[in-house]
């Protein structure tokens, strides 16, 4: 039997294995993680370090092989979350994700949860406006599975396509959507927030 010490130590080896994939791969935390678990060769029924840990090894993993490349990066992607967001205004748009975070690189996706009267009316906005794009259903920040339309948008600055996935949510779900995260920061943030970041460089 493991530890508590020993445990510590595994979870943080997976936190570090899969930082180094959602960096340099782009992969979402969760497939990282269980990848990672694979990568290491260790029991899948490992216990996997939550996303504080992974967080943490993926700003460290930065610092160490990023830090002149992700800033401007992270510049770009939020730019082009500020112009979707404009966009969907009358959704209530908030970021969330590794954009609004601030660990996003190159690779990262953006993700935009949108709260609607009527489920459908993104869906007709985007039509509307002669917009390709896949309907997914995704587990919702409240447990309950949500629709994600996941498209692909031209960043210029990156000189290249980057996913852009709108989370369609009720608008009564917004209130629980502002609840702080175990760090006590804002899981995410609507256009003012954003756009007090890009004014502060942050």
């Amino acid at each position: 039997m493991n530890t508590i010490g020993e445990s510590a130590s595994v979870q943080a080896r997976i936190a570090q294995a899969a930082a180094a994939m959602a960096v340099d791969e782009g992969l979402e935390w969760g497939a990282a993680k269980r990848r990672a678990v694979k990568q290491l060769g260790l029991p899948a029924r490992t216990a996997l370090p939550d996303n504080d840990l992974v967080e943490e090894a993926v700003r460290e993993y930065i610092a160490l092989y990023c830090a002149d490349t992700q800033p401007a990066e992270l510049l770009a992607l939020r730019e082009l979350a500020a112009q979707w967001m404009r966009r969907l205004a009358e959704f209530r748009p908030h970021l969330s994700g590794a954009v609004w975070h601030g660990t996003a690189t190159r690779l990262s996706d953006i993700y935009i949860q949108l709260f609607c009267d009527d489920s459908k009316s993104a869906e007709i906005a985007l039509i509307d406006h002669n917009m390709d794009y896949e309907v997914r259903t995704v587990s919702g920040f409240n447990g309950v599975t949500v629709d994600a339309l996941s498209l692909r948008s031209v960043c210029r600055p990156l000189q290249e396509e980057v996913g852009v996935h709108l989370m369609i949510h009720d608008h009564d779900d917004l209130r629980g959507a502002l609840r702080a995260d175990t760090r006590g920061r804002p899981p995410r943030g609507d256009l003012a927030a954003l756009e007090r970041l890009l004014e502060g460089g942050a």
